[in-house]
């Protein structure tokens, strides 16, 4: 694709915004970028692009401006209401997604993984095992580095491990995945798409452009999915907690076994996941799955396994007080990752949500609620919501802030008890990101005066 003198408007001043009017400008492209926030809030994304040839357009900009476009490239997050996307379409002006562009450019095969949950686990730890099998490997999209950003480098690895985003996927023509990973599908973002089955169109389109040598990975145990076996030209594996496939991974016993052709051909222990939750099991043999195809071999990845200890606000110990165990899931920003989230504990568990709403679907928490939940404490601006779909199934209240509600959990936890943030909400009510959710939350409890037993308490 040549971009030299071909006009280009950027929407979105983010992380992949920058790297997309940056790699537009270095290929000759008479670029524009436009961010609705005014200029005084946007001076750090001012400063990345500083000294390049480009219009920059603060505080939105008229969505007659696609006239004078020859492609326009969205920011993910970038809802498809926006006026300018309306008004591109109804031009038919060329739209795209950053990684569809970058795709364009790209001279290194992809592993490419989604799903609703468990997407950034997986392509980080795809990316541990190709590390320490010796394989040199981009791990970014959306995550991390956006793809356009390593396009325009020398890309001298041997994969680029990419996680995708429905915002992403919704908008590519061409990207192809040799390897396409489905993790698992529930209702998200339904403040972006139309509905559930938009969304579900968004992340199927991960395997629109395979080819029969190319490996598509699905989840047995969502009929849906493993239903897209048959429209898929890929070879298809699967993996499964509660079947035996006879293409793909299975859970048996403190197993994980690997079948082709209905014939075990490996065997790999569950010990060697060091990270909690019967959804790490599917995370690790979808994992594992992507990496024996890319020519990682078993022993490099149980070896690889055994150093690999999770992430940053997925289910993360922050810490014990007066012998409470405390757990940060910031990143559990949908209802179904709450669901796997409770799903990791024996203990009772004092449960944090709350946040700004996706409209989740909190009534289907209700029997995971009774089993393992001792009380709930709802925050931000979703309690009241929260509250009128399953307030009172157990001991509930509410706090105004994350901060209040870890103060309100410590106040009526025990010795043994798992107070857990997993929210089931975005995070910008409160705070710039998931991340400093997390971070927040890890610093709130370490703030905690400890104490010696229950009767101790302030």
């Amino acid at each position: 694709m040549e971009l030299t003198n071909k006009k280009v408007l950027v929407i979105g001043l983010g992380k992949t915004g920058i790297a997309t009017a940056r790699f537009a400008a270095a290929r000759g492209a008479v670029a524009t970028v436009t961010d609705e926030k005014p200029q005084t809030e946007l001076q750090e994304a001012l400063g990345a692009l500083a000294g390049l040839s480009l219009r920059i357009l603060t505080g939105g900009a008229d969505p007659a401006i696609v006239d004078a476009m020859d492609l326009i490239v969205p920011s993910p997050g970038v809802p498809p209401f926006n006026p300018i996307l309306r008004e591109a379409e109804k031009r038919g002006i060329p739209v795209v997604s950053e990684v569809e562009l970058a795709f364009r450019f790209l001279r290194v095969p992809v592993i490419a993984i989604t799903g609703t949950n468990g997407k950034t686990t997986v392509t980080t730890l795809i990316g541990h095992i190709l590390e320490k099998a010796g394989k040199k490997a981009f791990v970014g999209g959306n995550i991390g580095s956006p793809l356009i950003g390593y396009v325009g480098g020398p890309q001298q690895d041997e994969w680029a491990v990419v996680e995708m985003s429905s915002f992403q996927l919704q908008r590519i023509e061409t990207f192809r995945a040799q390897v396409a990973v489905l993790l698992n599908m529930a209702p998200d973002h339904l403040d972006y798409h139309a509905d559930y089955a938009e969304y579900r169109w968004a992340k199927e389109r991960i395997f629109a452009n395979q080819l029969p040598g190319d490996l598509a990975v699905l989840n047995a145990d969502e009929a849906e999915s493993a239903a897209l076996a048959k429209r898929l030209k890929a070879r298809v594996v699967f993996f499964s907690t509660k079947a035996v496939p006879g293409e793909g991974m299975s859970l048996e016993g403190d197993r994980l076994l690997y079948r082709a052709g209905g014939r075990e051909i490996e065997t790999y222990p569950r010990s060697m996941i060091r990270i909690p939750g019967r959804h790490n099991v599917e995370n690790v043999m979808a994992a594992v799955m992507a990496a024996r195809y890319a020519g990682c071999t078993p022993g490099a990845i149980v070896e690889a396994l055994g150093s690999f200890t999770g992430l940053a606000h997925r289910i993360e110990f922050a810490g014990k007080k007066g012998g409470v165990a405390f757990y940060n899931d910031s990143k559990g920003t949908n209802v179904s990752a709450a669901v796997r989230a409770l799903e990791a504990f024996e203990a009772p568990v004092l449960l944090l949500l709350g946040g700004r709403d996706k409209k989740g679907d909190f009534e289907t928490l209700e029997p995971l609620i009774r089993r393992h939940v001792k009380e709930m404490i709802l925050f931000g601006e979703a309690r009241d919501r929260i509250g009128e779909k399953i307030g009172g199934i157990v001991k509930t209240v509410t706090a105004a802030t994350m901060r209040d509600a870890v103060h309100a959990a410590y106040d009526d936890a025990a010795p043994g008890d798992v107070v857990l943030l997993s929210p089931g909400c975005a995070s910008f009510d409160e705070f710039r990101s998931y991340s400093h959710r997390g971070d927040v939350f890890k610093e709130t409890v370490r703030g905690l005066k400890d104490r010696k037993s229950a009767t101790q308490r302030n």
